[in-house]
């Protein structure tokens, strides 16, 4: 129970007051937006980390339900979805390479440490998990689970939750929680990072050095990146059409694959079919990429304002994703999940640095790819603009979404080897 909740019997805005609830969720999005253009301090932890402690917040102290019809339907359902074909215009593939360098090699490696933590926090916690109480099969499935958000992000979070048959269930909402939990605390840990004296010793940091020695503007690195552009009354509806038009032809073709398994005892290769391309956001992606990368000149340069308008969707995505964060949640259901998410990301983090020590790359490198694995395509380019490492937002974006493609193939196959 959360302190409104003890007070009043229900939290200050109701479940089914969508308007409340949306007037909170824009104005905590816009204020976070407003911080990180204003403060350094602010940009530096950036808008969309902002926004998502301020949720945890308000959940924690029960100002906003944890669940309601805005968050599952709208949000998940619609602004996600219109969301990612508009951040994609920029991944073109024919520059994956360039664009990327070392940072994909450091980002794979961070995959394999993902795919490994998940194993090792199975194995380490299995005996404690059932002497709780819990089924093993739970634990198998949160791993699958935290295996493709760890190397993707929430589309694979869901996939795998699905996937595994955990979507909905009281196990999914621990995990989530838990999830929310640690990287809100994972984020201020790379911030950490980037300034400690003994990581700038071990590796290279060029970007750190231009920002460092740079001619201070009087704006944050936030507000000089997203300054203001041509954006039309067309360019708004051209994006927005786009978007709904991927998403639509995404959600015909999951369905398609969808309808090909059969309704009972499915082989195994058909029910992974069924899932894995009967996924919308799988198509959604795959589309968006084949327009960015084949069509570049057709589609994308005509789009004005597709990341801006696709960002701020993705931040009010943020918002919902800190809402489930309520701390008696994994106290009291399992806090076994919150030890299973640290070690995954302990694993993943000395993957990423070790790997950029060997492979060369830079500590810029090394921080960005850890974060794309962990916290996806949006929150490594947040984290790129936030400390003014623009040549970075790019890269980002395009080893997050690799991440997209790889995390449910991983995660899958941890759920095979796990038993699940």
């Amino acid at each position: 129970m959360t302190l409104m909740e003890t007070l009043f019997g229900t939290t200050l805005i109701t479940a089914d007051n969508t308007w409340g609830l949306l007037g909170i969720m824009c104005i905590t999005v816009a204020l976070s937006i407003w911080l990180e253009q204003t403060y350094n301090w602010a940009s530096k932890v950036s808008g969309a980390i902002i926004a998502l402690i301020i949720a945890m917040f308000a959940a924690n102290i029960g100002i906003i339900p944890t669940n309601c019809v805005l968050y599952d339907d709208i949000v998940w359902g619609v602004v996600v979805p219109i969301g990612i074909p508009l951040l994609l215009l920029q991944c073109n593939l024919n520059k994956i390479g360039k664009l990327t360098g070392k940072m994909l090699i450091v980002f794979l490696m961070g995959a394999v440490g993902t795919t490994l933590g998940a194993l090792i926090s199975f194995f380490v916690l299995k005996g404690a998990y059932v002497a709780n109480g819990g089924n093993i099969s739970d634990l198998a499935g949160v791993a699958s689970m935290m295996t493709g958000s760890y190397i993707g992000g929430g589309v694979n979070f869901a996939a795998m939750a699905s996937a595994q048959g955990l979507k909905g269930t009281d196990v999914a909402a621990a995990a989530t929680v838990a999830d929310n939990l640690l990287m809100a605390a994972y984020f201020f840990v790379l911030i950490f990072i980037a300034g400690m004296k003994w990581f700038r010793n071990k590796f290279n940091h060029p970007y750190i050095d231009e920002v460092e020695s740079g001619v201070d503007t009087g704006k944050t690195q936030a507000a000089a990146f997203w300054g203001r552009k041509d954006i039309s009354l067309m360019d708004i509806a051209m994006n927005v059409a786009y978007a709904v038009a991927v998403v639509w032809a995404s959600t015909i073709i999951a369905g398609v694959f969808s309808g090909m398994v059969p309704s009972e005892n499915p082989t195994a290769l058909q029910d992974f079919v069924g899932k894995f391309f009967g996924s919308q956001y799988v198509w959604i992606t795959t589309i968006s990429v084949i327009v960015a990368t084949f069509f570049n000149k057709q589609v994308v340069e005509k789009l004005n304002g597709s990341q801006e308008i696709g960002t701020y969707l993705i931040y009010l995505f943020l918002f919902v994703i800190g809402v489930p964060a309520n701390i008696m949640t994994v106290i009291e259901k399992s806090p076994l999940f919150l030890v299973l998410c640290f070690i995954m990301v302990c694993v993943n983090m000395a993957f990423c640095f070790i790997g950029a020590k060997l492979a060369g790359a830079t500590l810029e490198d090394a921080i960005i790819a850890s974060n794309a694995n962990i916290g996806g395509p949006t929150t490594a380019a947040g984290m790129a603009i936030s400390q003014g490492w623009s040549a970075l937002v790019g890269p980002a974006m395009l080893v997050g979404v690799l991440g997209y493609v790889v995390g449910n193939y991983l995660g899958t196959l941890v759920g095979i080897i796990l038993g699940v």
